[in-house]
């Protein structure tokens, strides 16, 4: 059992102000495996009032030696990389084997990703030859409330916390309080990096609680959120009164467009992307959209891949996929899966109930629904299990218009081996990611999407840009 108590506020861990309790449950087994405590509105308070406090030297501190932090904080993390995939595993339910490779190689990954693009980033420079007394400046927005997702945990710390260091932002960060363990190991890691005390700050809570008073926090510049769509909702309402600024990164609900030109791996591919972290994911693509000439096999297909997908424990290690995060979730899914067979999608794998051989934690069987249309329930909400619904589609343009017809905008999925018509689709199709052909996005590519998906760009340049502000200078005096 991992136990810490403490929070993390002006580079030390400090006891929360009479803060209560909260059991963070095991997934697998169902059992409590750590205690945290829930902050209070003082807990709030004392990290904004120590990230402001931090501003001045921070924002004033040369963008190199941003860089260099965040190079420190890349070995240390590296280090620190069984510690955080055992924290995962334990906390949310990520398998361990999966855990140390996707989900603690996602945050490697972006920590790496950023100093390699704010070296190239001009933070300071002439508007152009035509001004040569103009001046473009981009520096920090401020403070930073970075309110993260239990789903892939390290992914979205890093994503923010990197992005927000090199730009001369300070933070308070507060983690889900589903999975706050490896957000204590990473604070425990910034402070060995050696970032000044009050640049980051951890506290824990629920939104309800600490998000609410961070997204309508006075002294806070900026919420960078990712989550769901009703939270981002309630986020942006509180943050109106402060005008702050607010990014977020919402749900999805990807449409995977397999054209009858589609190589054979295709459709094997998309069910594995869509039931990976146990379907936990805002790009997942869980509407699979097929080409009718090869609809019925990649529905036969379908099921013989969901077949072989097994089930156990987060802590076995192994290729298996493991539980949902909770009982809210795994109630949730089990109603949608009630709906879908209900409003006469057709159940070719899995359904309702835990897989055989399971009789305590929160597992799903791997679904997947036949004969499905857009309007259906399953077709249109976010169901974030291992639930794929395959639609059957007569042309491209039958394609796009089911695609699109979703309040959500986060990824698609274009599966043919006709480069003018994957061009075509890339264009159409109204999202913030399309993925070609399994193939995955570039070092520096942002992530983020349209519409109910939200409005920010995370990693890379983009990633930055968002945590700057922009000053335009005239009469600047060469010195």
């Amino acid at each position: 059992m991992i136990e810490k108590r403490d929070f993390y506020i002006n580079g030390a861990w400090v006891t929360p102000a009479q803060a209560r309790d909260h059991l963070v449950v095991n997934p697998s087994t169902e059992e409590p495996c750590a205690v945290i405590s829930l902050g209070t509105q003082a807990d709030t308070d004392a990290a904004v009032a120590a990230a402001r406090a931090a501003l001045p030297g921070w924002m004033a501190t040369p963008p190199a030696e941003r860089i260099a932090l965040v190079e420190k904080l890349v070995e240390i993390y590296q280090s620190r990389g069984e510690d955080l995939a055992q924290a995962m595993s334990l906390e949310m339910g990520a398998p361990i084997d999966m855990a140390r490779t996707q989900q603690v190689g996602a945050g490697i990954w972006h920590l790496r990703n950023f100093p390699h693009a704010a070296k190239a980033f001009q933070f300071d420079h002439p508007l152009g030859d035509h001004a040569p007394n103009d001046r473009i400046i981009r520096e920090a927005v401020g403070v930073a409330a970075l309110i993260t997702p239990w789903n892939w945990p390290m992914n979205q710390v890093t994503l923010k916390v990197g992005a927000a260091a090199v730009a001369g932002c300070t933070m308070v960060l507060k983690p889900s309080e589903e999975s706050p363990l490896n957000a204590m190991i990473f604070a425990e890691m910034m402070d060995e990096a050696g970032f000044p005390p009050g640049v980051f700050n951890l506290v824990n809570g629920d939104g309800p609680g600490i998000g609410t008073q961070l997204s309508g926090h006075p002294d806070v510049d900026m919420v960078s959120f990712t989550g769901s769509a009703r939270a981002g909702v309630a986020i942006s309402k509180n943050a109106a009164d402060t005008l702050k600024k607010v990014h977020l990164e919402l749900g999805g609900k990807g449409a995977n467009l397999v054209f009858d030109d589609a190589d054979e791996k295709a459709v094997k591919r998309g069910v594995l992307h869509m039931m990976n972290n146990t379907g936990q994911s805002c790009n997942a693509p869980s509407r699979m959209l097929v080409q009718r000439g090869v609809y019925d096999r990649a529905v036969e297909t379908a099921v013989e891949v969901a077949a072989k997908v097994t089930i156990g424990s987060a802590q076995d290690e192994g290729r298996h996929i493991g539980p949902v995060v909770n009982q809210v979730q795994w109630s949730k899914i089990q109603d949608l899966i009630q709906t879908g067979i209900d409003e006469g999608a057709r159940l070719v794998a899995g359904g309702t109930g835990r897989p055989d051989g399971f009789n305590k934690g929160f597992y799903v069987k791997p679904t997947v629904f036949a004969d499905a249309n857009n309007q259906m329930t399953i077709a249109r909400e976010e169901i974030f299990g291992p639930v794929l619904t395959m639609i059957p589609f007569d042309t491209e343009e039958e394609a796009v218009e089911i695609a699109n017809d979703t309040p959500y905008g986060l990824t698609n999925y274009v599966q043919t081996t006709d480069p003018a018509r994957a061009n075509r689709m890339a264009r159409l199709l109204r999202a913030g990611m399309v993925e070609m052909n399994g193939q995955s996005r570039a070092a520096g590519s942002p992530f983020g999407g349209m519409k109910m998906s939200g409005n920010g760009r995370e990693g890379g340049v983009f990633g930055i840009e968002d945590f700057l502000e922009v000053k335009a200078v005239s009469g600047w005096t060469a010195e």
